[in-house]
Order: C-alpha cells, then sequence, then structure tokens
C-alpha cells in the first residue's frame, strides 16, 4: 500500500473519531439538559377541595306547567340533568328559569316546602306560591356554589414575573359557561363550572409570601369549547422550590357554581370526575403541572323524625319536708294519687302535706300545667258542710291572687308552690317576703269565672324543659266546732305542650 493512502486513511479516522466522540458527547450529557428546559416537572400534594361538593340541581319544568299561585311543582322525567327529585332537598332555594336561561324568571326564588310523596318522584312543594306562569320549556334550578381551592407543592423555583395558571373545567356546549345557572351537557366533556360571579378580588393565593403575588388576576373565561384559566403573576420576589401554596377560587357569597349531572350518562350516587390543571410558568416556558382528579357528587339527605314528647309525673313526699319553708313542715305523707291529711284532732293548728310534680317535653314553645279541685272539701264528698277554701289570713286570697297564710285561726284549704328544679313554680311560698303564701284552688263547681288559665297554672315554660321541677304545698286547718267526719274533694292536674 501507497504511503499517501495510509495517510488519507489515518486521518479519515481520527476525523471519524472526533464526530463520533462530539455526537456522543452532545447526546448523552448536553440533550438531557437541553430537553429538560422544556419538559415540565410534575407538582407534588396537588389535590382540589370544594366547600360545597354537592351538584346541582337542573330539571325541565312537566309538559303541564304550573299556572301563577301553585304550590306543587312537577318536572321531566327524562332528558335533563335531574330527572327525579333525588338531589332537591326540603329548604333548598330554587327559581325558574326561561329557555333563553337569561335568569331566574321575575327575579323570584322559592324554597322547597317538601318533597311530595310519590312513586316517581317528580314532584315538590314550593313557598312562596308561584308568582308567574310556568312553560313548559323553563328549568328548575337550585345552585351549589362555594370556594374551589387548589393546593400543590412546586418543584421549580417561580421566578419574578412568572405565572401561575389555573385551568378551571367550564367548558359548556350551550355557550352559557358563566351566566350563572348552573350548567348541563350531555358528556362531563362538554359540561363543566360556573365563574359568574369569580373576579379579581374573590381569588387569593398564599404560601411562599403571600404579599408577592399579584391580587389583580387575569382571567380567561373560555365559551363554548374551551375552559377557564386564571393567572396569578409572581411579583417582588422568587418562591424557592418545595414551597407550599394555596390557591382560593371564590369567597363569601361570590362563589364557584357546581355543574348538574349531564344529561345523557349521569348515574345517581356514582360521582362525576372533573380535571383541573394547574401548571407554573416563567414566561412561555412551563416549569411544573398537574391534573388534579376531583368529584362533586348528589348530596345526601340524612333525616330523622324525632316524636313529640310530653312527660309528666305526680309523686308523692315523704313527711318532715320542708320544701315549702320550716313554718310548713309536711306532717303527713302523701302518694302519687292521694294526700290524706290523717285525723285532725287539735283544731286550730296547720296540718302540711306535699306533692312534687315533674315535666319534660321537646315542645318548642314550651308547656303549662294547670289545677283544680272539683269544689270544696265537702263532708263524705257534698256540698255541705265543708271545709271551705282558705280566705288567708288577710284580703282575702283567691284563686287568681296570693296572700299570707300564717293565721291558725284563718280557716280552710288552700295551697303553695316551691320550685324544685328549675324555675317554672307560677308563684312561691316566699314571695313578698312572706312565710307561706297561699292561694285558693279554682273551684270547677263554681264554672267559668273560676277555672280560667291565668288562675289555674300553676307551672309553665316558654320553651323546652328536661326534668322542671315543683313542690305543690297543701294546707289545712279547721275550728274547733267542725262538724266530724270525712271531708274530700277531688284535685285534678292537667299538663299541656305547645308544639
Amino acid at each position: 500500500m501507497k504511503k499517501s493512502k495510509i495517510i488519507r486513511m489515518f486521518y479519515k479516522t481520527l476525523v471519524f473519531l472526533f464526530v463520533f466522540f462530539q455526537a456522543s458527547y452532545i447526546y448523552l450529557l448536553k440533550l438531557p439538559n437541553i430537553q429538560g428546559a422544556n419538559s415540565a416537572l410534575t407538582l407534588t400534594n396537588a389535590s382540589v377541595t370544594l366547600s360545597n361538593s354537592r351538584l346541582s340541581y337542573k330539571g325541565g319544568v312537566s309538559s303541564s306547567p304550573p299556572s301563577s299561585g301553585a304550590s306543587l311543582v312537577s318536572i321531566d322525567s327524562s332528558g335533563q340533568g335531574d330527572n327525579d327529585t333525588d338531589n332537591l332537598f326540603p329548604s333548598d332555594t330554587v327559581c325558574f328559569v326561561d329557555s333563553g336561561q337569561n335568569g331566574c324568571k321575575g327575579d323570584t326564588s322559592y324554597t322547597v316546602n317538601g318533597i311530595t310523596d310519590q312513586t316517581d318522584g317528580t314532584q315538590f312543594a314550593i313557598t312562596p306560591t308561584l308568582t308567574t306562569d310556568l312553560a313548559a320549556t323553563d328549568y328548575v334550578v337550585a345552585s351549589q356554589e362555594g370556594t374551589m381551592t387548589v393546593r400543590f407543592t412546586n418543584q421549580t423555583e417561580i421566578p419574578v414575573g412568572g405565572t401561575i395558571v389555573v385551568t378551571v373545567p367550564t367548558v359548556n356546549t350551550d355557550n352559557k359557561t358563566n351566566d350563572g345557572i348552573p350548567d348541563t351537557a350531555g358528556s362531563l366533556a362538554a359540561n363543566g363550572f360556573d365563574l359568574k360571579d369569580i373576579v379579581a378580588g374573590v381569588v387569593s393565593t398564599t404560601g411562599c409570601t403571600d404579599g408577592n403575588w399579584n391580587t389583580t388576576e387575569t382571567f380567561d373565561y373560555g365559551g363554548s369549547g374551551s375552559d377557564a384559566t386564571i393567572t396569578i403573576a409572581r411579583i417582588n420576589a422568587v418562591c424557592a422550590a418545595s414551597t407550599a401554596i394555596t390557591v382560593t377560587i371564590g369567597s363569601g357569597a361570590s362563589g364557584v357554581i357546581n355543574p348538574a349531572p349531564v344529561t345523557d350518562s349521569a348515574t345517581q350516587g356514582v360521582a362525576d370526575i372533573y380535571t383541573l390543571d394547574v401548571t407554573t410558568y416563567s414566561g412561555a416556558v412551563a416549569l411544573d403541572t398537574a391534573d388534579i382528579d376531583f368529584a362533586p357528587n348528589e348530596g345526601v339527605l340524612v333525616q330523622a323524625t324525632v316524636d313529640e314528647t310530653l312527660a309528666f309525673t305526680v309523686a308523692g313526699v315523704a313527711s318532715s319536708a320542708t320544701d315549702c319553708g320550716t313554718g310548713a313542715t309536711t306532717d303527713v305523707t302523701t302518694t302519687f294519687n292521694e294526700v290524706n291529711f290523717g285525723e285532725i284532732s287539735d283544731a286550730s293548728n296547720f296540718v302540711d302535706a306535699e306533692q312534687q310534680l315533674t315535666v319534660s317535653t321537646n315542645a318548642d314553645d314550651g308547656y303549662e300545667v294547670y289545677v283544680e279541685e272539683n269544689d270544696e272539701m265537702g263532708l263524705n264528698g257534698g256540698t255541705t258542710p265543708n271545709i271551705p277554701d282558705t280566705p288567708c289570713d288577710s284580703g282575702p286570697c283567691t284563686h287568681l291572687a296570693s296572700q299570707e297564710w300564717n293565721t291558725a285561726t284563718s280557716y280552710g284549704f288552700g295551697y303553695s308552690l316551691a320550685n324544685s328544679s328549675g324555675t317554672d313554680a307560677e308563684f312561691l311560698y316566699s314571695e313578698s317576703s312572706r312565710s307561706f303564701s297561699a292561694k285558693q284552688f279554682p273551684n270547677n263547681a263554681e264554672g267559668s269565672t273560676q277555672f280560667t288559665a291565668d288562675g289555674a297554672e300553676i307551672m309553665s315554660n316558654a320553651g323546652p324543659v328536661s326534668g322542671s321541677s315543683a313542690f305543690v304545698c297543701f294546707r289545712t286547718n279547721v275550728s274547733a266546732v267542725q262538724e266530724p267526719g270525712l271531708y274530700y274533694n277531688k284535685i285534678r292536674y292537667t299538663a299541656t305542650a305547645t308544639f
């Protein structure tokens, strides 16, 4: 081989090796770095939460629409996002929207007063009654809205002038994405959230020094076929990597309106899965990104019926009780159905006895306990002779007005009250600095002039109570010339509650 040919081959080999090693260097060392500058990393700890995750309600008014003044509304049983009342609850606020979806008809909202009990579940009651006629092309809507909170941790430093772009699923094929009416469409891909009230000032960003995020976010609300974006810029300082950042969309009454179920493929009880995208940028270069799934769903109505309750007990009290003061220490033991003063052998001396009344009720407006006697205590239950109702010491006392009764020569039969638990007794033995403030029992034999609510009421409360209790303190005394024999009458208690 000639020398010149060998030299040429040698130089060709050198050139090949030079090109090979240069290419290998670029491929193995430089290319990954070049590609990495344009390939966003995945945000970590990324999540979306809704303060109100309940799907909005959107149904169609039935083909036989109600007229003004009606209180019952029927809806279509097919072809809508909601085809029954399963996602409509008592106390929900609804309005009726015309086919143009231009806001509530007559700017009037109604409260769901009840879901009627029928097999197809397509009728509900409202209050107040309708103020306008409805049409078969109208919609029934009950918007559910609240804040949307996006949380994530960035992997790459966000520079001054860098941005966070949040893409909210709002696409809706009816091109009414931001009209304040819940959206519904034939599929999840064509459905989304309504951002009518989401403007600068109701979006906040925290983390990495809150004040270094701008407070005049840029909004692109999208439209038919596109989603809305919210752009938040970094100002004043960089945001270091590995920082927990929170973007809150909505504030107070300005919230994100949740979609209604889709019309074609929704299955009640199975959540609709929507995807929100959040990406950080340096100029047009994406730094970190994440697609975050979240799931609004139908609400769950939890209900229980609490029975109306009223418990009233009458109990006896043993002798030697002093609930109405030591001057009225009980001389005998009573039972729930008998107050037996026993043999009165010492005239002109008081004989005292007690019963205890206890009330429990869940009535919103509370309860009352009334008392009455069938007549004065008569010999053998007759009308005369009798132990009269007490006149008290002076005044005299009546079934309406109390007076001190502490003079043993003021003969008769009467009562006073003392609280045991609570403060429900209508008057007290110690009122007006008295030792035994007493009244007569309302006398049924004397008719309506005696048995009045004011005079007969001995316990009451304006609200629910549990174990409210009072003592009824009976007292009698007779003169030395009282005809002997068995004297008695009958006392009746009546407890009522106002629900």
